[in-house]
């Protein structure tokens, strides 16, 4: 199958499995659930793949290919769900109803119904919280260094966070800025010691420590070209300006929400990500997650498809029962 229309999707149809979000979790459990024989839909608001499309290079996933891009990692996942009997369908989930023998997903006046439900909503970028972020983003402000770090050729571009997004999207960044300055609020990293190792050895890449942002700001035309800076030790605060007719590049790695709103308050949680057992079975029967949004200890596209493998498989042996 493939991308379905809304207006083509019946409310009488009584899914097996209802997937909720694109990603490595969700696309994973289609195929598997497709292949069990299984009637199953999976619906995304944003593009399928989920958050893997906007990386840089996949360079990890067992038995991948050498340096992919993310983006064509997010499609060749998608073109494999669509050589099954997968639905898959555009939009916005504004409730769930997870009672009862048959859970509901809404896209406004559009039901959605299945014997199960398999949450793999993913989780989304924390912002900063500071003046100018959301003035200048997309002027300069970033959380995506695939998608815009092109725009900052033979530009100075400043990274903040400390954790392995943050290191490995920095030595990314090398590939167009002049300079790229990691800010991070410590003097040691979350991330890897062999990212760490690897960044310290790039010529390009300076670091800017026990330091955090304070305030983004820039021209009257919204080009960013100032940045507020404040050492956390001794509380100095200094402006770091780009040269005239120039501007910056900020890219802000600060961790991820869990897409959980819509669930936090119908099954179990810690802050915000879904608990599971290693079934991925929710406090819900007949409720699973998988993915991003439930409570583990690695994140990576690997373990998301793992686990949406798994919570097809549940997701089947449920029904048998």
């Amino acid at each position: 199958m493939a991308l379905i229309e809304r207006n083509a999707l019946s409310e009488t149809k009584l899914y097996d499995v209802v997937i909720i979000g694109g990603g490595p979790a969700g696309l994973s459990a289609g195929i598997y659930a497709a292949r069990a024989g299984l009637s199953v839909i999976v619906i995304e608001r944003g593009a399928f793949g989920g958050n893997i499309f906007q990386t840089a290079e996949i360079a990890n996933y067992p038995g991948g290919m050498a340096t992919e891009a993310g983006a064509d990692f997010a499609m060749r996942l998608t073109a494999h769900a669509d050589t099954y009997e997968v639905d898959r369908l555009a939009g916005e989930i504004t409730g769930v109803r997870l009672d009862g023998a048959v859970k509901v997903a809404l896209l406004g006046d559009l039901k959605v119904r299945g014997r199960t439900m398999i949450l793999a909503t993913g989780s989304v970028p924390h912002m900063l919280g500071v003046p100018g972020e959301k003035e200048f983003l997309g002027a300069g402000v970033s959380y995506c260094a695939v998608c815009d770090g092109p725009f900052f050729r033979g530009k100075d571009i400043y990274v903040a966070g400390g954790g392995d997004s943050a290191v490995e999207e920095a030595v990314f960044l090398t590939k167009f800025a002049r300079k790229v300055t990691i800010v991070h609020r410590r003097d040691a990293f979350r991330a890897a010691k062999t990212l760490v190792e690897h960044a310290r050895k790039n010529p390009k890449i300076e670091f800017l420590l026990d330091t955090v942002v304070k305030e983004i700001g820039g021209t009257a035309d919204g080009l960013f070209t100032k940045l507020t800076v404040e050492n956390v030790k001794t509380g100095e605060s200094r402006v770091i300006e780009a040269e005239p007719g120039d501007n910056f590049g900020l890219f802000i790695f600060a961790g991820m929400k869990p897409m959980s709103e819509l669930f936090a308050d119908k099954l179990e949680t810690d802050k915000g990500y879904i608990l599971t057992d290693e079934q991925m079975r929710t406090s819900v029967p007949g409720v699973f997650a998988a993915g991003d949004i439930r409570k583990k200890q690695l994140r990576q596209a690997v373990t998301a498809a793992a686990d949406g493998a798994i919570a097809a498989i549940e997701a089947e042996k449920y029904m048998e029962v």
